[in-house]
């Protein structure tokens, strides 16, 4: 029983999609008409990006771009604008939550070191809201992205037309919270600089412009995978584990939600009514509730405004602590930390998403 519910309170979007399924099924009896749920490629896509981002991480890439970029840092605003900079940057090319996962401990580890703990919190939620946000201007940058460029079939070319206006204007934001920190002086020793394994890093490098290239649709996706699957179990086995199996069983869930629920007449037409002309809010708040992905995933299915569902489930990954599943990992890794508040915590990373939040949507009916 302490096994289940701890799987549960771990994972509970998985629970909650696999339930939303096996209720659709009861509605919509399976048949073959269930392969056609299945977005084959954008899974495939995730897994590769997955286990890819895994092996450059354990190449010591990013570990090494964090020395470099923090070894210039001056004072704690300064600090705080970098480690910002870097997530955001990273994001969109390695995903929200694996920049995340990268550089909150490393910035857990600097401000101790640098005898600035008061300023994590500040930092952490910056770093954040950089990854959230910076993470929308590419098809690779998140989840939902992802499947949102593939299933729309959109071109590069108009996918950065949707997002790179409220992407700039992000980006401005997010250095702007910088300015919360004090232009207190530093003094940053970070020990000896790790070590980059070479041939690694340059396997890993090629296998990221193998997945960019099917991305882009010059390569089919089942050469893509074959191919990086076939280098792996070549030269690094093990990397072959190292992806989030349980997104995408998330995904497979949603997946056949959805199908289901579009094959329902009746709640086919009341989703596309409601959704008709209100496919920006409705993202937005279907996000704070159920988190950007799932609510992308299933939205996609009664909309064709691709352009406005991209916007709001993007900007939607503000706000709540559950609006994005990246938020979540900052959050549980901030709470391990040594001295963690971690109510105060939340009470500024609300104050702080929400503003955004508001200020962004504002703005995205101009731009």
């Amino acid at each position: 029983m302490n096994r289940v519910l701890g799987f549960l309170k771990k994972e509970p979007i998985l629970v909650i999609a696999a339930l939303a399924a096996a209720v659709s099924c009861a509605l919509v009896p399976p048949d073959a008409a269930y392969l056609g749920y299945i977005d084959l490629r954008t899974l495939a896509l995730l897994y590769a990006l997955m286990v890819v981002v895994a092996g450059l991480r354990d190449a010591g890439a990013f570990t090494h771009l964090a020395h470099l970029v923090c070894a210039r840092a001056k004072t704690a605003r300064s600090m705080g604008a970098l480690l910002a900079a870097m997530t955001f940057f990273s994001s969109m090319l390695i995903t929200n939550d694996v920049a995340l996962l990268t550089f909150v401990p490393f910035a857990v580890v600097l401000l101790g070191m640098t005898g600035r703990r008061q300023d994590l919190i500040r930092v952490v939620v910056m770093q954040t809201v950089a990854a959230n946000l910076g993470s929308m201007l590419t098809p690779v940058g998140n989840p939902q992205n992802l499947y949102l460029y593939s299933y729309y079939d959109l071109s590069a070319l108009d996918f950065f037309r949707i997002t790179a206006p409220i992407w700039g204007l992000s980006l401005l934001l997010t250095l702007l919270l910088a300015l919360a920190l004090p232009r207190a002086a530093l003094s940053v020793a970070l020990g000896e600089e790790p070590g980059v394994e070479k041939k690694k890093l340059w396997l890993y490098l090629a296998l990221f412009a193998v997945c960019l290239l099917c991305v882009v649709r010059v390569l089919p996706w089942p050469a893509m995978l074959g191919i990086v699957v076939a280098a792996l179990l070549l030269l690094d086995r093990r990397t072959l584990l190292r992806a989030d199996f349980l997104l995408l069983l998330t995904f497979v869930a949603f997946f056949v939600f959805a199908g289901n629920l579009a094959r329902l007449p009746a709640v086919d037409a009341l989703l596309r009514r409601l959704l008709h002309g209100r496919e920006y809010p409705t993202a937005l708040l279907a996000s704070q509730v159920i988190s950007n992905v799932p609510a992308a995933l299933l939205l996609s299915a009664f909309t064709d405004n691709a352009s406005a569902l991209l916007r709001g489930v993007n900007v939607g990954g503000l706000g709540t602590p559950i609006a994005s599943l990246a938020s979540l990992i900052s959050l549980k890794l901030y709470s391990r930390s040594e001295g963690a508040h971690t109510g105060r915590y939340l009470l500024v990373f609300t104050l702080v998403n929400l503003a955004l939040l508001v200020l962004l949507s504002a703005a995205q009916s101009i731009l």
